[in-house]
């Protein structure tokens, strides 16, 4: 068993191009750690000095305690799955699965029965004597999985692994994914631009930004308390409904509406308000509405619609969810923000306000 410890992880190319700056993570046993950030936040820059196939410019690499900054990708006992799955043309399933055993010279008899077992496991004993170019995309990224896991590494390592798969493909790989990895009880970090395979398969979600993380949680506390505006509206999809707005006497002025404010102990001038679709509904009977407008587009999903709503005196728009049996008077609908769903964020900063 063993933890992987990042320790104020610094990568800099040039004085002004630092893509990792500072970062320090632990992700123990069994934890599955996804970095997820748009193009260009440092994700895949992390995972590479993880691997070895970058040098740190400052910081440490501990797996189980033990430092692996200076060591060689090969003396790190880590199992890399790449995004292209860098598989041998001319070698079958098989031989790709027990390459990075034979360049260790394991002996012949152990790595056929680990070959075997790793093959079984991920459904592929019928397609041993295949090679790849007679595989589909699915069978060539469980052949990379495969010779990941056959190595029985102290850390995983995976590079956008599903990238390449279509929508239906993906899900099913993505099932597969958290069901084999949860069975190995090793630290694995998995790079991904796409919110769902984080939400879905991780245990913790590192969101970065600029080489920064800006938020490091389990992936229900990132959905339902993102630390700052750049997370509300980066994780969720549709995406979170986000305004800037004036705050005029413990209200926050949207169009021709106010909405209350929470206690805060500075309340600010200007302030940004969240709302996720799903957590504005259509106004009851009888009912104050928190805005109200137009109907300007409507989406529909099949079990939910997406309606965009003009608000009335303002250039916003809110996007709500609303169920497909649901109806409405288009020209002016009212809607309800359910309070403890609202989110405020500091309109200079981006940090989150929480109340008192």
């Amino acid at each position: 068993m063993a933890t992987l410890e990042l320790q104020n992880l610094r990568k800099q190319f040039a004085p002004n191009v630092i893509p990792v700056k500072d970062i320090s993570i632990t992700v123990h046993d069994g934890e599955f750690l996804t970095l997820l950030g748009p193009s260009g936040c440092g994700k895949s820059t992390l995972l590479r000095l993880i691997a070895g196939l970058e040098q740190a410019t400052k910081g440490q690499i501990l797996v189980g305690g033990n430092p692996v900054t200076s060591f060689s990708p090969g003396d790190r006992n880590m199992a890399m799955v790449f995004q292209s799955y860098a598989l041998y043309p001319h070698m079958t399933v098989a031989e790709n699965i027990a390459a990075s055993l034979k360049i260790r010279k394991t002996p012949t008899p152990e790595i056929q029965t680990r070959v075997a077992t790793v093959a079984e496991k991920l459904g592929l004993s019928h397609l041993r004597d295949r090679k790849p170019g007679q595989l589909s995309g699915g069978q060539r990224q469980r052949v990379a999985l495969a010779r990941a896991l056959v190595r029985n590494p102290e850390v995983f390592l995976l590079d956008e692994p599903l990238s390449n798969l279509d929508a239906l493909l993906r899900e099913q790989v993505r099932e597969e994914l958290k069901q084999i990895f949860s069975e190995q009880n090793k630290p694995v970090v998995y790079v991904t631009h796409d919110q769902t395979e984080a939400m879905t398969l991780s245990s913790k979600v590192a969101v970065l930004l600029d080489g920064l993380v800006q938020q490091l949680d389990p992936p229900a506390r990132i959905y339902t308390h993102p630390a700052n505006k750049f997370v509300a509206g980066f994780v969720g999809s549709p995406q979170m409904n986000l305004w800037s707005l004036n705050c005029e006497a413990g209200a926050a002025i949207c169009g021709d509406y106010r909405i209350p404010l929470p206690a805060l102990s500075e309340p600010p001038s200007a302030i940004d308000l969240g709302i996720r679709p799903e957590d504005v509904r259509l106004v009851n009977e009888g009912e104050t509405p928190t805005v109200e407008g137009k109907v300007v587009l409507t989406e529909n999903f099949g079990r939910e619609q997406l309606v965009s709503v003009q608000i009335a005196g303002s250039s916003e728009k809110v996007r709500a969810l609303i169920p497909p049996e649901q109806s409405w008077d288009a020209e002016k609908v009212g809607l309800v923000f359910e309070v403890q769903k609202q989110h405020w964020f500091d309109a200079q900063t981006g940090a989150r306000l929480v109340a008192e």
